[in-house]
């Protein structure tokens, strides 16, 4: 299998495989046990909204406090689940930034805080666990709605038993059959988990799938020799993680992204750590470091696809390493050629794009290092050094990176030029600016720049020109340059 082929398929949302591990309603009423007032828990009935709670304050996300304020909030939770996973790596950390801004709530909103799930899941399709973790707990996950996203965080982790401890204690999170029975065993009642499964097979109210899996997952032993549990049609967190408690673990590859997390840990396999490093690096989901790890682990036994992925980088980062120049020009062309099949080229160019530009290359070398250079957070200084040189570089690259783009020669250079030259906005764009809808002018301006990246030219100079409208000049020029030096076509 290539390293594009396991992107063919269109990603369920986070809201389709959430598990359903709590209800809206406690399902069992309490029984008085004595002639006492029962305990009250006592909640405000003016509930604040989470929207304005995020992790990046204005200081570090660069936007103002404003920018959901003045539209509708049904309107930005559409166009935040209509986003689409695979844009170009800087427009997917950019959305991530916004999904992080502390931002004012959105014009119109309930208390239940639509606009913060959105967001929430969002960040959940795009596989950042831990940034979605650490969102939740900021809100505090004290409703069904929360609990049930921070309890599927926990399952993806390893971190379930402590969203257990919460749940069996919170009256208020109301969890179903399945979560509960798997939360008593987690927690070591095992006798309270098998009585409350059969309590529930014969009320009936678990289905045969479930009990299935809740049986071997209490008593294992009982099943050896047995055949493997068919693979559910829909699997949720809990389902997936109980199947791998039993030793019959399900395959990531063609699960949502953020499953691909459990793949990450020393237990597995390490071309299953590779499979999901790449995937998960491929959307910004882990940090470059975390796929250098994966990479250079070990040594490959194989050859072929992945195997000679990771040799080329570990011939490349040893090179690196030695500091020998004619080692590394010998061996970047390999691990270029891995890092594109890969689609990790940004991975890479964090890496390695600064230190390249200290290594005197020639030839082909030289050019890959340089288009290296561009891609990574150097990218001006890489231009700037460049047009001191006497190498042939693009002129429209190097002029895109430190100022005003010139010498366009393709039909996308003149329209990534036509916006830093001043295109002007189209109409629902200005308008929208003109209303204080910075926010939703951002999330149709990355929608847009998506339709360019698969050949509508015009809508890559209107997004680019609400960009730099509103100060964003360095995320059009990084999304400029990967548009150019990416292979991310129709």
């Amino acid at each position: 299998m290539s390293a594009q082929e396991d992107t063919s398929f269109e990603p369920l949302s986070a809201i389709e495989w959430l598990s359903r591990s709590v209800t809206l309603a406690p399902m069992e009423p309490p029984i008085a046990t004595n002639a006492q007032p029962p305990d009250v828990t006592v909640s405000a009935l003016g509930r604040l909204s989470k929207d304005p709670i995020g992790l990046l304050p204005p200081t570090r996300s660069g936007l103002t406090r404003e920018i959901w304020a003045a539209s509708d909030e049904d309107v930005l939770v559409d166009l935040v689940r209509a986003e689409r996973m695979d844009s170009l790596p800087a427009l997917q950390d950019f959305l991530k930034v916004l999904m992080l801004a502390e931002a004012d709530p959105p014009r119109n909103a309930g208390t239940d805080g639509a606009l913060f799930l959105a967001r929430v899941d969002k960040l959940l399709d795009l596989g950042a666990l831990e940034p979605a973790k650490s969102l939740i707990e900021q809100a505090a996950p004290d409703t069904p709605e929360l609990f049930r996203r921070w309890f599927d965080v926990a399952l993806l982790t390893g971190t379930e038993d402590d969203a257990c401890e919460v749940m069996l204690e919170t009256p208020s999170i109301a969890p179903t059959h399945p979560a509960r029975i798997f939360c008593l065993a987690r927690n070591g009642d095992w006798n309270a988990a098998a009585l409350t499964l059969n309590v529930h097979r014969i009320l009936g109210d678990i289905t045969e799938a479930e009990e299935a899996l809740l049986a071997r997952f209490l008593d294992p032993e009982l099943f050896e020799g047995e055949p493997f549990l068919l693979s559910p049609d829909r699997v949720s967190p809990l389902t997936f993680r109980m199947h791998e408690a039993i030793g019959e673990p399900l395959i990531t590859a063609n699960l949502p992204l953020a499953f691909s997390h459990a793949d990450l840990r020393f237990t597995t396999a390490w071309k299953a750590q590779l499979e999901a490093s790449e995937r998960l690096a491929r959307q910004g989901a882990v940090s470059e470091n975390v796929l250098l790890k994966h990479y250079t682990a070990r040594t490959p036994a194989a050859s072929g696809g992945i195997w000679d992925r990771a040799a080329a980088i570990q011939r490349f980062d040893t090179a690196m390493k030695d500091d020998d120049p004619a080692a590394i020009g010998q061996t970047l062309i390999d691990a270029w050629g891995a890092m594109k099949a890969a689609r990790t080229e940004i991975q890479f160019a964090k890496l390695y794009g600064g230190l390249l530009q200290e290594v005197p290359l020639a030839g082909q070398p030289a050019r890959i290092a340089f288009e290296i250079g561009l891609l990574s957070p150097a990218y001006r200084d890489v231009a700037l050094t460049a047009a001191l040189t006497d190498v042939d570089f693009d002129p429209f690259l190097t002029t895109l990176a430190r100022s005003r783009p010139a010498e366009s020669r393709t039909q996308t250079q003149e329209a990534i030029q036509a916006a830093f030259e001043g295109a002007p906005l189209p109409e629902m764009m200005q308008t929208l600016l003109d209303e204080g809808k910075t926010g939703e002018a951002l999330l149709r301006a990355i929608a847009l720049f998506d339709a360019g990246a698969q050949g509508d030219l015009r809508a890559v100079t209107d997004a680019l020109a609400v960009l730099r409208a509103v100060g964003l000049d360095d995320l059009a020029r990084r999304a400029s340059l990967q548009l150019l030096l990416l292979d991310r076509g129709a």
